[in-house]
């Protein structure tokens, strides 16, 4: 730089030097070092300064004078330490001359004093120019210490970036040959040392596929210059493919000042443990969701293998321990022979592992033998051939199943693939067996009590409904699921006197064994009330009363708990007559189908449901001409998730109506066309085709109350067992007959009615207006009557007495010959409720 170059600057500032001692200026147009804009110590950012050998000041620069406030003509000739630095400082500097002095060079940042007497901080770098003996020139740069010491931190932290840094770095050209790497991402990618990697491609060390994505990614920056952030993607390295091996990727595309691309840089973070861990929770989670949806314990056990493989194993099994029989609740022995109940396993297996139903043999030594005995999880890696589950296992775990402190088995896992387990996959397999466990105990002990439930309903089920001359039965019955329980649906047929019949369905309250013990109750209490020949309304009355002292606590079900509630219909049919009495307590109304195809449900009052206690009940009359179809059913035939009641009906009454089946297809083709899945509450059906007794087997006559109509009936008798080729009974008939109406007219004021019908047995029956009931005494030897009753219950088969309306109606029931009954004389007989009576001799 000359000298004008100094003097012009001056003129600039109007303050030449007056003396013309010819100092030194620095040009700023002469780049001493390049120029970097981002560089405080730029050459046209930067102040420069020259010192000859005695500190002198031979050159300034303009930036000089704005950074310190001194002119070229104060500093040129004199000594800078004097001009520049204040006393308090002059050690300071002066040990850094002494370091520039030995090492031709420094660098650091010094206070310096500005021209007003503020103190200021400079960044200095000092080159030594010339060396004269130890004398050396000097070429001083300066800069604002502030943005000196922030550029100094920003190439620490460069060079900590590639140095230092724990998170992988690395800088990529626009092909995506790396320009540089640091040493972490060396380590976490299994790349060479940063120097080797220089000028290759991340696909060169990476698994191919792995590669793919990583290069696809980088891509997409470098394309749309939109960063990628925290992207979780696979980085297995090429050199050890089979370790798995999970990065966390950030990446930004690199521009200079002008805006050209220069590459693509990335962050990548080895995120192997932590995506191991959320892999681990979520497949907890999944194991909470799963395992134990049902109450069936091969359900349970395939939950369990279906969320443990893949993601913990690569084959699983469940082992349970005998015996897990639905009728004992034994805790099973530790040694004891084991049963497969699942497996499932990624790679076949050669020989398969022990298939569904096998049994398991375990050794001692064996790991799942260790794991029985000791009752804790244990995990062997690598594993000798001889004790591993399936062929090429490579690590195996045996966890055991433990529920309430009883051990249930065990299950097993192993792997094929190179990489081990860790300790945190068995603390997941522990978690797994601890959630099976339970749900298999509780589905074991829920199998025990549905058995039994199971058991007590059939008992108390009708096993063979009987099939009386009225009508033609069919009926299905299907318990509920296993979520549900079994219910206390119930149905039955029961013949009444006069060749009537009740047809009968129920419903009670709830499910499991206690809904099934109280419906065993209330399908006796049904029976008991049916022997008296009650009214439809009256059973439910006496129905509902029985229910409410249940439910109020007045009589206990002796099961534990309560009787709150159920719903019945009760319908007796009379074949004499064709018509149906009913009454139904908030049970759905039974289906009428006619014989010409027409189907709707009967017309019968509601009622409210057992149990409210005091509300009437109303017996509605039906014409059920021969051939008409009565469906009686519980609510779980028509109530569905898909459709609604209204719809249910509808197409039960369209089943029903359906030609050219038998009783029992029908039955059929309704459950199977109405529930195409297994209920969700029990299902009870019965089907009931009407039957008329033909008018020549039923013979009625009106008799006055008079002592004259005891003649009139034995002779009537006599001519109509004559007629029906019923002679041999002649003499019984009569006898029964005569003492009847002989007490009718006696005891009754009114007409008295005899009639005789011939069905499977021979009926008498004689009404009058009298609700008197008839009972048997035994006559002492003095007496001379009260034997009538005595000799009609030697003589019959059955004997009782109903309530109408219009009076009472005394029935007896006497085999017909063939039939193979036992005669009269060896049978006993039962009394006017149902009771069986031993002969008693003839006085």
């Amino acid at each position: 730089m000359g000298a004008s170059d100094a003097r012009g600057e001056e003129q600039e500032d109007d303050d030449l030097d007056p003396a013309g001692r010819g100092g030194i200026v620095v040009d700023p147009r002469v780049e001493l070092f390049p120029q970097n804009p981002e560089d405080p110590f730029a050459v046209n950012l930067a102040a420069t300064m020259v010192l000859d050998r005695q500190g002198m000041v031979t050159g300034w620069s303009g930036q000089a004078q704005q950074l310190t406030g001194h002119k070229v003509a104060e500093v040129i000739g004199r000594p800078a330490a004097g001009l520049l630095i204040d006393p308090l400082d002059r050690e300071r500097v002066t040990g850094a001359v002494a370091n520039c002095q030995q090492a031709s060079g420094w660098f650091g940042v010094l206070p310096v004093r500005h021209r007003d007497g503020h103190r200021m901080l400079l960044g200095v770098r000092a080159y030594c120019v010339a060396r004269i003996g130890q004398d050396c020139e000097w070429v001083v740069v300066g800069a604002p210490g502030e943005a000196v010491i922030q550029w100094e931190t920003d190439r620490a932290v460069l060079d900590g970036l590639f140095s230092r840094f724990p998170v992988g770095f690395s800088s990529h050209d626009p092909e995506l040959k790396i320009l540089r790497i640091n040493r972490a991402l060396a380590r976490v990618g299994g790349l060479p040392s940063p120097a080797v990697a220089r000028g290759r491609r991340i696909a060169d060390f990476l698994h191919p596929a792995d590669a793919e994505t990583v290069e696809d990614g980088l891509r997409r920056v470098l394309a749309t210059g939109k960063p990628m952030i925290f992207t979780e993607q696979s980085g297995r390295s090429r050199h050890d493919p089979d370790q798995e091996r999970f990065v966390s990727v950030s990446a930004f595309r690199m521009q200079d000042a002008a805006g050209k691309v220069l590459g693509v840089a990335q962050l990548v973070e080895d995120v192997t443990d932590r995506h191991r861990a959320q892999r681990r929770l979520a497949m907890l989670n999944e194991a909470s969701a799963r395992i134990g949806t049902t109450l069936d314990v091969a359900a349970t056990a395939r939950e369990l293998v279906d969320v443990a493989v893949p993601g913990l194993a690569d084959g699983v099994s469940v082992d349970l321990l005998e015996p897990l029989s639905p009728d004992t609740e034994d805790t099973p022995a530790v040694k004891g022979a084991m049963q497969r109940v699942a497996v499932k396993s990624l790679v076949p297996q050669t020989p398969v592992p022990a298939p569904v139903g096998a049994p398991v043999h375990v050794a001692p030594d064996s790991v799942q033998g260790r794991c029985l005995t000791d009752q804790r999880p244990v995990l062997e890696q690598p594993v000798s051939p001889t004790a591993a589950p399936a062929t090429g296992a490579r690590a195996v775990m045996a966890v055991p199943l433990t529920a309430r402190g009883h051990p249930l088995g065990l299950i097993s896992l192993w792997r094929t693939r190179p990489e081990p387990f860790e300790d945190d996959d068995l603390i997941l397999a522990g978690e797994f067996a601890a959630r099976a466990a339970l749900s298999i105990d509780n589905a074991r002990r829920y199998t025990v009590q549905q058995h039994t439930a199971l058991t007590l309903q059939r008992s108390l089920l009708p096993q063979q409904l009987p099939q009386p001359s009225a009508v033609e039965v069919a009926h299905r019955y299907l318990p509920a699921g296993a979520t549900t329980g079994v219910g206390g649906d119930w149905f039955d047929v029961i013949p009444l006197s006069g060749a009537r019949v009740a047809l009968v369905a129920g419903d009670v309250v709830g499910h499991g064994i206690h809904a099934a013990a109280a419906m065993g109750r209330l399908r006796t209490a049904v029976h008991t009330l049916a022997d008296l020949d009650l009214e439809p309304a009256e059973v439910l009355a006496h129905l509902d009363d029985l229910v409410d002292r249940l439910a109020t606590g007045t009589e206990t079900s002796g099961c534990g708990e309560q009787l709150i509630g159920a719903t019945c219909l009760y319908a007796i049919y009379d074949p004499v007559t064709q018509r149906c009495a009913a009454a139904r307590a908030a049970h759905p109304p039974p289906v009428v189908a006619t014989p010409d195809g027409f189907a709707a449900l009967a017309d019968i009052p509601a009622g409210p449901p057992l149990g409210l206690g005091g509300l009437p009940f109303e017996t509605a009359e039906l014409d059920v001409p021969e051939g008409t179809l009565l469906a009686l059913y519980t609510d779980g035939l028509i109530e569905s998730p898909d459709h609604d009641i209204d719809t249910q009906l509808a197409r039960l009454c369209d089943v029903l109506t359906t030609t050219g089946r038998t009783l029992q297809e029908l039955a059929s083709a309704t459950i199977d066309d109405l529930l195409p899945d297994l209920p969700r509450d029990d299902v009870a059906l019965l089907l009931a085709r009407s039957q008329a007794l033909p008018a020549d087997r039923v013979a009625t006559w009106q008799l006055p109350a008079e002592p004259a109509s005891a003649g009139r009936a034995r002779r009537l008798t006599e001519e109509q067992l004559d007629r029906w080729g019923l002679t041999g009974l002649a003499f019984t008939t009569v006898l029964i007959a005569t003492e009847l109406v002989t007490n009718s007219y006696r005891y009754a004021t009114g007409p008295v009615m005899l009639r005789l019908i011939r069905d499977r047995t021979l009926i008498c029956e004689v009404s009058d207006p009298s609700s008197t009931s008839p009972h048997l005494r035994r006559a002492r030897p003095t007496d001379e009557g009260g034997r009538g009753l005595l000799l009609v219950a030697q003589l019959t088969q059955r004997w009782g007495t109903r309530y109408t309306a219009e009076g009472k109606t005394v029935w007896t029931e006497q085999p017909l010959p063939g039939n193979g009954i036992p005669p009269p004389e060896s049978a006993g007989s039962t009394g006017p409720h149902g009771h069986f009576l031993r002969n008693v001799p003839m006085p």
